[in-house]
């Protein structure tokens, strides 16, 4: 089959490589020209583990481009994976795939499946088919929009697309599920097909429930530290339960990343302001995790002070490990915090720092996480990179907000979330 992909970042360039990877020929579409250019020479522009060996790999297979028109013109799949970034009011920005929309209807010349990778509110891909038929340029053209929600993990991401758990399809008509089916039989996995807005909802139920999970053993470590149990303990006999399970079930300063913290808000404000139901567990969640960012830093600065004039290292920039992206990172808060109270900030992370570099913040940056910790006694550990779990810690004062750190001799004071050892 020949795909046409619309947007090459994390969505859009793993689902190419991977179908490509499956022996399908992709275009991948992009406005941004050096982007592009970087692809070409098979460098992908964002940090996924196996993405750029698959990419080198598949180049006889993938086509990037910034010309649309061509792009779209003879696909017989193509699918919309642009961002879907929050706006002020917690609710999807929707213009990128509106404007995609509106380049395929307006270039399409044959018979085609449209796929909404994107993740999107419940009812977008109404709105994208019905924009598409009222304005396709071309007459006699049939068009049948798709919902093929992705359900894929930063630094997992390849991983999670080549072996799914599953593969949910929302079809309205024969001609884009038999179509679906005939494109995914070569990655022989199961396969879910139901009607569009229950695979919308689907996606948004998938990940609030996550974001739920997390708050909550969040929540059980911040009373464990009051009552005298540890996390520890208390997850390994939760998790020996197979009805809970030990995904998710990891405490620690919460949750960020480009999904979680926008999907959560995005499903809450669609139910609230559009059908008028407020759901209060996904508004706990999203409660939960802002506080949950920000408890070290308060804690630290009730047993040592303000911060004025203070050395302190931040580990671990990136809101998870196997990513650079710093969206919605625990570290940003942090050091938001910490440069306003007047502390002088160092800071490391494996993968990170170029796109640390470009949010402004005034923050020293080293070449190993050991060179980092030694410029400060107080070290805070914000993300579990194996290089920060194994460093060495002797003489600090470490709040660990991953749990994560293995050696912890010498350490004047160790602060982990929920007591625990």
């Amino acid at each position: 089959m020949k795909i046409t992909i619309a947007g090459t970042g994390y969505v859009g360039l793993v689902t190419a490589v991977c179908l490509a990877e499956k022996g399908h020929f992709v275009t991948c579409v992009d406005v941004d020209e050096k982007k592009v250019e970087t692809l070409r020479k098979n460098i992908s522009p964002i940090y996924e583990p196996g993405l750029q060996e698959l990419m080198v790999k598949n180049e006889h297979r993938l086509t990037y481009t910034t010309d649309y028109k061509k792009a779209y013109s003879d696909a017989d799949v193509i699918f919309i994976g642009v961002g879907t970034p929050e706006q002020e009011d917690g609710t999807a920005n929707l213009s990128f795939v509106r404007a995609v929309a509106r380049q395929i209807a307006e270039n399409v010349t044959r018979d085609c499946v449209v796929v909404v990778k994107s993740t999107v509110p419940i009812g977008t891909n109404d709105e994208v088919e019905d924009y598409i038929k009222t304005n396709l340029k071309k007459s006699g053209v049939k068009i049948s929009v798709a919902s093929n929600p992705e359900f894929l993990a930063q630094g997992n991401a390849v991983k999670d697309t080549l072996h799914a758990k599953r593969i949910v399809l929302g079809v309205e008509d024969d001609f884009a599920k038999e179509t679906l089916l005939a494109l995914y039989e070569p990655f022989e996995l199961p396969m879910v097909v139901m009607n569009r807005r229950s695979a919308e909802m689907t996606n948004s139920a998938t990940n609030d429930f996550l974001d739920l999970k997390i708050s909550y053993i969040n929540e059980i470590a911040n009373l464990c530290e009051l009552v005298g149990a540890n996390i520890k303990d208390v997850t390994k006999g939760m998790s020996l339960d197979p009805r809970i399970g030990d995904k998710f079930l990891h405490a620690g300063i919460g949750y960020g990343g480009s999904c979680f913290p926008k999907d959560t808000k995005a499903l809450y404000h669609l139910a609230q302001n559009k059908y008028g139901y407020e759901m209060k567990t996904i508004k706990a969640a999203i409660d939960v995790n802002a506080l949950q960012k920000t408890k070290l830093f308060y804690e630290a600065r009730k047993s040592l002070g303000r911060f004025d004039g203070k050395n302190v290292t931040v580990l671990g920039l990136t809101f998870k490990p196997n990513t650079d992206d710093l969206r919605e990172a625990p570290s940003l808060d942090l050091i938001k915090l910490l440069e306003k109270d007047g502390a002088i900030i160092h800071a490391y992370d494996p993968v990170g720092m170029n796109n640390f570099k470009k949010t402004g913040l005034e923050v020293k940056l080293y070449e190993t996480a050991q060179k980092a910790i030694e410029q400060s006694e107080i070290v805070f550990v914000l993300t579990e990179w194996e290089e920060i779990a194994e460093a060495d810690y002797q003489n600090k004062i470490v709040y660990d907000g991953r749990n994560c750190v293995k050696n912890k001799k010498g350490i004047i004071k160790y602060i982990p979330i929920g007591n625990y050892k």
